[in-house]
């Protein structure tokens, strides 16, 4: 926004105000002060409704000793919803032109994902997929309707790799009918095969021309995505606490498991947000890398929030688990968002061995801290918050020896 009344000059290959459809073109890469627009900031809320059932399931599955199940369970369902936004954003990213057809094949997309999120309960606790098939079908068809768009509009090398993607994505989603149709033991295996097939389908639709995603953009849309995944963990942990107060009057079992993780939750805040990842994002393989690690970055963010709750119904004795399988319900996801935030975004930053065995030695304490009961969460937000605290130690003292050695280099 601008002081100014006069409206500020577009950038090269930004969306012009034309008219209600214009041509779907490739945006530059080049272009300055790109930033997320108030549609994709709408449909990341929409998404987090999916994964806000997602962890309820979790929830359930853990509270009630059913570990491994509840696991695979949630592994399946936060691919779909991941994949799913994941799709979008880059297309998003190299391909918006914010008019009229673009928003409302956005709008269907939306539409998709809440026909999903309303299947997920069914779908871990019948294995009925049909409903969450259904949304999957929804998002998909509109995601390949904006590619073959943008199929139209381009020329050459450009227009094969959006027709590949189209008609990857469609071929994909038939196959996805196999966890409806197919018997059940079978499932989880057609879910392999298909998860595999997804993530192969952009590294062969690109394999002769990449689309033009803004470095910048695409890092704050992860950025955004990582805040409002921590929101709903919050939001899930708050209300597990206050229904159990309310209900069992435990609230001083309750402060150490609250305190624990509000200090769990800032960290991974903090820690996410220490660097500024987009310089990092300027070749593809680093992309597709760094994106796909995403999934286990907003994967454990949520289940964090699940395993608060899990906790907080062990403390009330509301879950069938014993106290250690309750803590590690959140130190464990909390110490894999820690080691995978230090491979995709810290370690390029880190100057030293110190600095860099900063988080994978937090990840390693946290995971012992659930030996300590009734204080296992909270001695892992005392961890993770001391890791922020050493981490931001370290690195003003290495900015301190850089400034001093830049001093005395001038004054030589």
């Amino acid at each position: 926004m601008t002081s100014s009344s006069a409206p500020a000059p577009a950038s090269p290959g930004a969306p012009q105000p034309s008219g209600p459809l214009r041509r779907l073109t490739a945006r530059g890469r080049d272009e300055t002060h790109r930033v997320a627009s108030s549609l994709e900031l709408f449909f990341d809320l929409c998404f987090v409704v999916a994964v806000a059932q997602a962890g309820v399931q979790l929830v359930h599955a853990v509270a009630e000793g059913h570990v491994g199940e509840g696991i695979l369970n949630y592994a399946m369902a936060f691919f779909a919803i991941w994949w799913a936004w994941m799709n979008f954003s880059w297309f998003a990213s190299a391909y918006d032109n914010d008019d009229a057809l673009y928003r409302v094949v956005t709008l269907v997309q939306i539409a998709g994902v809440l026909v999903l999120a309303a299947g997920l309960s069914r779908a871990a606790t019948q294995h009925d997929f049909l409903l969450v098939w259904l949304g999957y079908v929804i998002m998909r068809l509109a995601m390949a309707a904006q590619w073959l768009r943008a199929a139209r509009s381009a020329r050459g090398a450009e227009r094969t790799m959006a027709r590949r993607y189209a008609v990857g994505v469609l071929l994909c989603q038939v196959g996805w009918l196999g966890l409806v149709v197919l018997p059940e033991p079978a499932r989880p295996w057609v879910f392999l095969v298909m998860a595999i097939a997804e993530l192969c389908v952009p590294l062969y639709a690109e394999k002769d021309h990449g689309t033009a995603w803004h470095p910048h953009h695409i890092a704050e849309r992860y950025g955004l995505f990582t805040i409002i995944v921590l929101g709903e963990t919050i939001a899930a942990a708050t209300v597990a606490v206050k229904s159990a107060a309310d209900e069992h009057n435990a609230l001083a079992e309750l402060l150490p498991i609250a305190a624990g993780g509000l200090l769990i939750v800032f960290s991974a805040w903090w820690i996410y947000f220490v660097v500024p990842i987009h310089g990092h994002l300027r070749s593809s393989a680093r992309a597709f890398v760094w994106g796909y690690g995403h999934y286990l970055v907003f994967a454990s963010a949520a289940a964090i929030g699940a395993g608060l709750e899990v906790a907080v119904e062990q403390a009330v004795g509301k879950a069938h688990i014993s106290t250690l399988s309750a803590s590690a319900a959140v130190t464990l996801p909390t110490a894999l968002y820690l080691l995978t935030v230090w491979a995709l975004h810290a370690r390029h930053f880190k100057v030293g061995v110190a600095q860099q065995l900063v988080l994978p030695v937090t990840a390693l304490l946290v995971i012992c801290c659930s030996f300590l009961g009734d204080w296992a969460v909270f001695a892992a937000g005392l961890v993770s918050a001391a890791a922020v605290a050493i981490g931001v130690t370290l690195a003003a003292r290495t900015a301190r020896r850089e400034r001093a050695a830049d001093a005395t280099a001038a004054a030589g």
